[in-house]
């Protein structure tokens, strides 16, 4: 499983199925990373004050891994593979024109099963 992470909540709803697939309960989860189940709830509903050390804690009882890599632009990987993207500013620039750039970075979670 490999799953794109671009903002709190949806690193929460990675960590909540992630966590339901190994018919967790969240006091279980929070038990076994030394954390309570009610920072369990907050990190699953995407709260964005959580510390980086609390999430990897809760990534590793759950066998994930975070992995950060730049962050591809939908629009341009339409153009690249030919479809219409609808905005024609990203397929000047999958054409090789001016303009959009990939940017930023996007999170990656992956299982190690």
């Amino acid at each position: 499983m490999s799953e794109l992470a671009r903002s709190p909540e949806q690193l929460g709803n990675a960590i909540r199925r992630a966590r339901k697939k190994r018919s967790m309960s969240q006091s279980e989860l929070g038990e076994k990373a030394g954390l309570r189940q009610e920072t369990i709830s907050l990190i699953e509903n995407g709260n964005a004050a959580t510390k980086l050390e609390t999430i990897l804690a809760v990534l590793s009882v759950l066998g994930l891994e975070l992995r950060i890599g730049a962050r591809v632009n939908e629009g341009l990987m339409r153009a690249a593979q030919g479809l219409p993207s609808g905005n024609s500013k990203v397929t000047k620039a999958a054409k090789g024109g001016d303009g959009v750039s990939p940017g930023l970075l996007g999170t990656e979670i992956n299982e190690s099963e």
